[in-house]
């Protein structure tokens, strides 16, 4: 008889480890708290609009490749990319036009040179190291079960440590490259995706401008749902069971260790292991008992929280040719701002924020001559918010749109809106405090030092996701599943799960 195994969670780990485990033949059963699977990266349908409700950018286009090509399918074949061009716009507030960066250097090199004369032989230096991070950390480090910090201390990972710049601060590794502050903001803002500040952020994280500059920005056609319905597909095609609308209310656990699930109904899932792809806080806090619990409440108030955000899902009745398909505005007051986001008790004061607009790529997702947008202002986690200012900070940033991207008209435009703070985040996904992303990635949250894969208190329990190794989004997400694979059948390498370890075919 197959081993049963109960994951807790249909985001995009869950379904992973679903995949993975079920290939290998184990009875997979997913419970999932909402009516539909997908996780953080839902999506929902109003007016003719379609609206993916979390992860927006695709990118590390090799880690989704790899997954599929593990698992013996064509990504091309549920999967339709296009390349973005140009891969996204940004306003500055301190200048007077917008530029657009592509992802091809010979054509960026121009926004480089324009602003720093002769700064692309630096640049070019910087990216070379930033390639090799990353190249090293998916060959070495990403993918490895971290279980101490004696771990890091092999062979490629002490190269990546001595010959590359990797400790040290972000913000003083670019400006140890790059001098005019317009470029190094361009080089600064993918640690939002990471949840964290380039001045808390340790210097590895240049490999960011590597899968920024040289590896492309890519839409999958129909919106980034498709990814999560394919990987539901391929989960049921593998006999994964789906149970929705079944909210977890606790982790059963006898003699140590983890034999099944109990729903919010009282009834009891019994199984051989649990994997849980819900928050981390929440699994610990809310569905074990505190003898089983591996942190103190110490531990998590002390946790550097990812931001959560101000989002609105906008349907509107006309089009703008001043948008494409990401945008950015960059407040002037640059570091301030990421103060904003990780120590405000209030909503930012000069935000700087995103605008996603996936109708100009693919019309299907809004009415013919309409547009949809999602706006995204990051802020604080854990902030309490009244309605009046909700709505005063909802006109702000609808009139900062109007007059910095020139979107004449916008608030008699929109015919469809919806509001999503830091209290959905948490009343949907249980996030702790309302993040919108889970811990961020700083020195002190990264690899070894981040929530482990599998309990220490606990057998046959395990963790998947973005909380745990290697962290956030959803290519992290899929390289979580794997460790928890890695973890149930004692694999104890660093390099990307292979057909020689899964041994599927």
């Amino acid at each position: 008889m197959s081993k049963r195994v109960v994951i807790i969670g249909a985001g995009a780990g869950g379904l992973s480890t679903a995949i993975l485990l079920g290939k290998k033949g184990y009875h997979v059963t997913v419970m999932e708290k909402n009516n539909s699977f997908g996780g953080r990266g839902s999506v929902f349908f109003e007016k003719g609009f379609q609206f993916d409700m979390g992860p927006s950018w695709y990118l590390m286009p090799d880690i989704f490749e790899h997954f599929f090509d593990l698992i013996g399918e064509d990504i091309h074949d549920h999967i339709n990319l296009k390349r973005l061009d140009p891969s996204y716009k940004i306003w500055f507030e301190e200048e007077d036009k917008p530029i657009e960066m592509t992802s091809d250097l010979k054509r960026d090199a121009k926004v480089f040179e324009f602003y720093q004369p002769g700064v692309m032989s630096n640049l070019k230096k910087y990216l070379e190291e930033a390639a090799s991070k990353y190249n090293i950390s998916k060959n070495s480090f990403i993918y490895k079960p971290f279980d101490s910090i004696l771990d890091f201390f092999d062979k490629k990972t002490i190269f990546l440590w001595t010959k590359f710049s990797v400790i040290s601060s972000f913000h003083k590794h670019i400006a140890d490259f790059v001098r005019h502050p317009i470029l190094r903001k361009i080089l600064q803002y993918p640690l939002v995706f990471l949840g964290t500040s380039p001045y808390k952020a340790p210097a590895v994280y240049s490999l960011m401008n590597h899968i920024d500059f040289e590896m492309g920005v890519y839409y999958p056609m129909g919106g980034m749902t498709t990814v999560f319905e394919a990987l539901f597909n391929i989960a049921k095609t593998n006999g994964v069971e789906f149970l929705f609308n079944s909210p977890v209310e606790q982790i059963v656990v006898q003699n140590s260790k983890a034999v099944g699930v109990k729903t919010m109904d009282n009834k009891i899932y019994p199984c051989d292991i649990v994997v849980s792809n819900a928050d981390y806080h929440h699994t610990e806090v809310s569905l074990l008992e505190k003898p089983y619990r591996q942190f103190s409440k110490w531990y998590w108030k002390s946790r550097t929280i990812a931001p959560s955000g101000f989002i609105l899902y906008l349907g509107l009745n006309k089009q703008y040719d001043n948008l494409v398909h990401h945008n950015l505005f960059f407040t002037d007051k640059w570091k301030a701002s990421f103060e904003a986001i990780f120590n405000s008790k209030t909503l930012p004061e000069n935000p700087s924020y995103y605008v996603c607009a996936p109708s100009k790529t693919d019309p299907k997702v809004a009415p013919q001559g309409c547009e949809n947008l999602f706006v995204l202002v990051p802020t604080s986690s854990g902030l309490e918010l009244d309605q009046q200012t909700l709505n005063n900070y909802r006109n702000k940033i609808i009139a900062h749109m109007t007059q910095t991207m020139k979107l004449d008209g916008l608030d008699d435009a929109i015919i469809f809106e919806r509001l999503f703070t830091g209290k959905d985040f948490s009343q949907l996904y249980n996030a702790f405090k309302g993040t919108a992303l889970g811990l961020a990635q700083n020195l002190r949250q990264t690899a070894a030092f981040r929530p482990k894969t599998k309990s220490k208190k606990v057998k046959d329990l395990y963790f998947v996701g973005a909380n745990t190794n290697p962290g956030i989004g959803v290519p992290m997400c899929l390289i979580s599943s794997q460790i928890v694979y890695k973890r149930i059948h004692g694999i104890k390498h660093g390099k990307p799960l292979s057909a020689k370890d899964t041994q599927f075919f």
